[in-house]
């Protein structure tokens, strides 16, 4: 891809713009269509089209495997973590309107961490898949 001189350029304007997007429907999950997961999967095209343009190692020392990996479980935590501070507010678990004082801020509060936890999962998830199915070696005919 080194030849391939206007790819690379637009691929650097382009991914900037990936990556807002993926905030906004990140941020819009709560009042519309998105949320965490099609952010997750956003934010994974993103480094996905990074790797087809500059290379499977150039993307791998951007998102290194470490990351990735730890993407996965942290996003479990976050995920997960939300549903117990529910519990030991004396809520039951994934029950929001503890959080906070005021309930609709808890409401808000609780679907954001949730949401945020979707999409470190998906988008480690999915990047993992990624780096395995395209970092495998190519079998000798036969």
């Amino acid at each position: 891809m080194r030849d391939f001189f206007v790819l690379r350029v637009v691929a650097k304007m382009l991914i900037p713009f990936m990556l807002i997007f993926a905030l906004y429907v990140q941020f819009h999950g709560d009042f519309g269509p998105g949320g965490g997961f099609q952010a997750g999967v956003i934010v994974a095209a993103a480094v996905i089209f990074y790797a087809l343009i500059f290379g499977l190692p150039a993307a791998r020392l951007l998102v290194p495997d470490a990351l990735v990996e730890s993407m996965m479980a942290l996003g479990v935590l976050i995920y997960g973590g939300t549903g117990i501070a529910g519990m030991l507010l004396g809520g039951n678990f994934l029950d929001y309107f503890v959080l906070s004082a005021n309930p609709v801020t808890g409401q808000h509060v609780g679907i954001f961490l949730v949401e945020a936890g979707v999409l470190v999962t998906v988008s480690g998830v999915m990047l993992k898949i990624f780096y395995v199915f395209a970092g495998r070696a190519k079998l000798p005919p036969g």
